[in-house]
């Protein structure tokens, strides 16, 4: 018996199926489908069920509207974290959560074809990353600028993640020049298995779970995985990283500045 269809609603991640395929989608259109704490939370509780249904070959993701995969973690969030040391563990602890419910569709054993467009930043890359084959619009960019914005830093495995999909020179474009990259350098890096027009995203993404749907199971599920075990082996330690950042003055200014809608003003401290 196949998995039931979650309710849409507006902030919320919804699942459905079609047939053998799984379809999630990341619907908070209006925040350019930023996660809350909420939506992580409905992430997880759909990869548990997705990873406990033989009935589903392939499992999709895509975010409502159509001008955003994910645009990261929703900020105000933020500002509940405390100052110092309580919130350089209030960063630990949020970077611990954001990848165990990454690690968690990473995970999946079915292959994972993720549907981009618009903006696939922060969070949202993260999680784009850990499809197994990504498809976008030409109009879609790639990036986590947090050195411009925020002032904390990725987790480990999430930045493992970054270098793995796009190589290291790319990845530090995006994390030390906090650029954006476009469809096309995203392709030639090799993070991206196609780039279509938005009228073929469809068409293209449902070929693509078809072909997948075809193949031996236990084959897909033999390989991804050990790609995943792969990149999981050189990950270290960098918790006194994120304690280093999360900590900071320079990260609460970042989360003022966002919100604020100013230039941050950076100390270094």
């Amino acid at each position: 018996m196949g998995l039931p269809s979650t309710p849409a609603a507006p902030g919320t991640v919804r699942l459905h199926r079609d047939g053998a395929i799984a379809h999630v989608v990341f619907d908070r259109p209006e925040a350019h489908n930023a996660l809350t704490w909420t939506m992580y939370e409905q992430l997880v509780d759909i990869c548990r069920r997705l990873a406990g249904d033989a009935d589903v070959r392939v499992v999709t993701l895509r975010g409502a509207g159509g001008k955003a995969f994910v645009a990261g973690t929703d900020i105000a969030q933020f500002a509940a974290f405390g100052k110092g040391e309580h919130g350089a563990e209030d960063g630990v602890a949020y970077e611990r959560r954001i990848d165990a419910g990454i690690d968690l569709l990473e995970r999946l054993p079915m292959p994972v074809v993720a549907l981009l467009e618009g903006w696939v930043v922060g969070g949202g890359l993260a999680i784009a990353a850990t499809a197994d084959l990504r498809i976008a619009t030409p109009e879609a960019r790639f990036g986590v600028p947090i050195a411009r914005t925020l002032g904390n830093c990725l987790s480990a495995g999430n930045t493992a993640r970054l270098v793995a999909g796009f190589g290291a020179g790319p990845a530090k474009r995006m994390l030390l020049l906090a650029e954006l990259l476009s469809a096309d350098e995203a392709l030639a890096a090799g993070f991206l298995a196609q780039v279509v027009a938005a009228d073929a995203l469809d068409a293209t993404g449902a070929a693509m779970c078809t072909r997948l749907a075809g193949h031996a199971p236990l084959t897909l599920r033999a390989a991804k995985e050990t790609v995943r075990r792969i990149v999981a082996a050189g990950v270290p330690d960098n918790l006194d990283l994120v304690r280093l950042c999360y900590g900071s003055a320079d990260f609460r200014e970042g989360i003022a500045a966002f919100v604020e809608k100013r230039p941050a003003r950076w100390q270094g401290r």
